[in-house]
């Protein structure tokens, strides 16, 4: 009981950090801007907290971050439970040899990558983003890190979009999200 009510504090405080943004980045598009949450410290930690919490209960061993922001809230979970921390990047921004894949975006493709000896087999990673909306770049990240010979565990985000049906995507991959929308 207690439980649950702490989870409907965490999404009332949440909800009210985030901001929603009419017609971004186009028209039609409702835009979940978090950035309020790095405004509020409080909040900011409590997240890092509970998502920290999720990826002991998930038994991970590794995290990997999705491009850009998901930086922010892996980052300080890594630190908080001194775990190793892989970055999911866009193509080309990795020096060295890399594993990589392209997946489909509603309008084209898009590809990632992650340094190949970051990949270590003993690793059960979870991945870590800041919204999960379609869940095809968490799904590319996902078949990156067992590519390398890695498991992945489950998936940690603040928000969550399950009206665009990411869990589909991401099949039997567990996903704890903070806070979810149902509707644009």
């Amino acid at each position: 009981m207690a439980e649950a009510k702490r989870e409907e504090t965490i999404q009332q405080r949440l909800d009210a950090a985030i901001r929603k943004i009419q017609d971004f980045p186009k028209r039609g598009i409702l835009f979940y801007d978090l950035t309020g949450i790095l405004m509020k410290p409080d909040i900011y930690q409590e997240c890092i907290q509970t998502l920290s919490e999720e990826v002991i209960r998930l038994k991970g061993n590794a995290l990997a971050a999705v491009e850009a922001r998901g930086f922010l809230f892996a980052a300080p979970i890594a630190q908080h439970l001194g775990l190793p921390l892989v970055l999911v990047r866009k193509k080309g921004k990795l020096p060295g040899k890399t594993l990589t894949k392209s997946f489909a975006l509603e309008y084209g493709t898009d590809t990632i990558e992650v340094h190949r000896e970051d990949v270590e087999p003993q690793f059960r990673f979870v991945l870590v983003d800041d919204l999960i909306a379609t869940g095809g770049t968490l799904k590319a990240a996902a078949e990156l890190i067992q590519e390398g010979g890695a498991q992945v565990m489950g998936v940690v985000s603040v928000v969550g979009l399950p009206f665009l049906h990411y869990q589909e995507k991401l099949g039997g991959i567990p996903v704890k999200t903070l806070i979810d929308y149902h509707t644009e």
